[in-house]
């Protein structure tokens, strides 16, 4: 795992209106590391992820990918840089086939050849290739939203609450599959409110409280740090 940062966020600051929902934001991410991001309802986590994918820009400080300044840039033109994302509700194409979806990622990813059969088999929905997305279960469709972003090749994969709705033996297979993209040399961010599910598969958490940094470090020794604790569960 190199030590060179892949992300950088260098005092992010995004507000709405009168609500400042970052406020001076700084983390860095390495190329293979699983960095999870945590924190109470309302901390700013999705916004964070929202603000590196591009669907909000910053309104102060700094995104840097790869070296390059991006927190200008269109999602859509970060996507071929190496950044995709899932959501916490999945958005496949309903009237399209689980394979059609993937397709349609690839094509609009890093232009490159993929092998969407690879990816299917990776997400373990290659017997369901030819299945309309809109008749998969919950859990099928958070692995094809998955699948979608593996197509594009990226080098950073933000993931917001995967585990929302699964059951133990589902989140073990999500947490062997992201496990093996980090060892790929593929950064995550995981966003989750699972904490013994991130436990098993993060290098390091970042915790959030009001837009701003609380903790950086384990999730153990977060668990027994006042402030922390303060944050969740209050006084």
């Amino acid at each position: 795992m190199s030590s060179d940062p892949l992300l950088a966020l260098d005092g992010v600051v995004k507000r709405f209106g009168g609500l400042t929902a970052l406020d001076g934001v700084s983390f860095t991410v390495a190329p293979g590391e699983i960095l999870g991001l945590v924190g109470p309802n309302g901390s700013g986590k999705t916004t964070a992820i929202n603000v590196i994918s591009g669907v909000y820009h910053a309104d102060g400080g700094s995104v840097t990918f790869c070296g390059q300044r991006i927190d200008r840039l269109p999602r859509f033109r970060r996507v071929p840089l190496g950044i995709n994302r899932t959501f916490q509700v999945p958005k496949p194409f309903h009237a399209m086939t689980v394979r059609e979806n993937v397709e349609v990622a690839a094509y609009f990813g890093a232009h490159v050849p993929v092998d969407v059969d690879a990816v299917l088999e990776e997400i373990e929905l290659a017997p369901h290739a030819d299945d309309l997305a809109g008749g998969l279960t919950v859990n099928q469709q958070k692995r094809l939203d998955l699948g979608r972003a593996l197509a594009t090749q990226p080098k950073l994969l933000l993931v917001d609450e995967i585990g929302a709705g699964l059951n133990p033996g589902e989140l073990n297979v999500i947490a062997g599959l992201l496990s093996k993209l980090a060892a790929r040399g593929i950064a995550l961010v995981v966003v989750e409110h699972l904490l013994d599910f991130l436990n098993r598969i993060a290098n390091r958490v970042m915790v959030l409280s009001a837009g701003r940094m609380l903790f950086e470090g384990t999730l153990q020794d977060a668990s027994r740090n006042p402030d922390v604790v303060a944050a969740f569960i209050g006084g």
